[in-house]
């Protein structure tokens, strides 16, 4: 997922940028209200964690913009005051979050993750989706409690279709997910992460759930209970998609 650090001070947007990137997230950054608003416009942003302190203005400004144009983009506030006045300010202005400079990194990603749970209506951790579970904290999937060994990007796509379990994504979603608009490949190559990520879970007995192909649009993770099983053209385009995969591919070329 996407954050947009608004921060004026190099250092302290540098240390935010490595956080994010050890939490398994992409950044990109702004130094004020006007770059950020900018940055909203033009960028694919699934969270804002930003300074109160800007050059051209209070952040809190900042937060009501944001919820007026973009709402509900999940915003965590980080800044050096304390006080009881704007904590309650900020949560006025819309912010989700407040953390207080200095902050330990593992607070940073807690708070940061409880938010984006929160805006995608997931109240734990934890998504269970049929036999699968996902556990966004630790960063691990598991099946019948036994993990899956995944690579790094087959468990960002499979974090992603999790949080937005039910929703249909397409390829350009995934490759902002994974990529951050930096050096993005060609979209086929989200058609070789999900057929190799379909193949582990299968291996590992996933039952009950399924990541579907809606053909011409992109991918969604389901429940396959007696309610809502696939389509069988469904199945079908996800079949042909697959051969297809395999034979433009060698996908050995492609494990992680």
């Amino acid at each position: 997922m996407n954050i947009l650090i608004v921060e004026d001070d190099q250092i302290i947007s540098d240390a935010l940028a490595l956080i994010l990137k050890e939490g398994g997230y992409n950044s990109f950054r702004a130094s004020d209200i006007n770059s950020a608003l900018n940055e909203m416009k033009y960028s694919n942003a699934d969270g804002v964690i930003l300074d109160l302190n800007l050059p051209d203005g209070d952040g809190t400004r900042l937060v009501r913009l944001i919820r007026k144009i973009y709402n509900p983009v999940p915003i965590l506030v980080v800044s050096g005051n304390s006080s009881v006045d704007q904590r309650i300010n900020a949560s006025g202005a819309g912010a989700d979050g407040y953390l207080t400079k200095p902050f330990n990194k593992h607070e940073l990603l807690a708070h940061l993750g409880a938010i984006m749970r929160r805006t995608h209506g997931h109240a734990s951790s934890i998504i269970n989706v049929g036999n699968l579970e996902i556990d966004l904290n630790k960063h691990f999937a598991a099946i019948n409690d036994v993990p899956v060994s995944l690579t790094h990007k087959e468990y960002q796509i499979l974090h992603l279709l999790s949080v937005r379990k039910g929703a249909l994504l397409n390829k350009d979603i995934f490759l902002s997910h994974l990529y951050g608009g930096i050096d993005e490949p060609e979209s086929k190559i989200i058609d070789v992460f999900i057929c190799k990520l379909r193949k582990k879970l299968e291996r590992s007995g996933l039952k009950d759930a399924q990541i579907q192909t809606i053909w011409g649009q992109g991918y969604v993770l389901r429940s396959t209970n007696n309610n809502n099983r696939p389509a069988e053209s469904d199945i079908n385009e996800l079949n042909f998609d697959e051969q297809e995969i395999q034979l433009e591919y060698d996908l050995s070329n492609f494990t992680n």
